[in-house]
């Protein structure tokens, strides 16, 4: 399962779940943002060809995280740019 937390169209977190299962490759994040997240599952033996990455100037504005939840569970609240609350998450390793 995926969900992402928005505020006014903004993406505020984008929560990946335990149970989360597809094939391929699946990028979550849009092209402009400074980091990119994405998700890979190929079957054994899978070969992934040599490469390159395109250089792509990007400019970090502001600093953004990663949480993985290993084990136990963590209450994750979510703010306005004016820090008013507007919701809370429980994230843990149970789906």
């Amino acid at each position: 399962m995926l969900e992402k937390v928005l505020n006014q169209n903004k993406i505020l977190a984008i929560i990946i779940h335990s149970n989360y299962n597809k094939d391929g490759i699946e990028f979550f994040t849009p092209n402009d943002f400074s980091q990119q997240l994405g998700y890979m599952k190929h079957s054994r033996g899978h070969v992934i060809n040599p490469h390159t990455h395109n250089i792509v100037p990007r400019e970090v504005k502001l600093t953004q995280e990663v949480l993985y939840i290993k084990t136990g569970r963590v209450r994750v609240d979510f703010y306005d740019n004016n820090q008013n609350y507007l919701e809370s998450r429980v994230l843990n390793t149970i789906s």
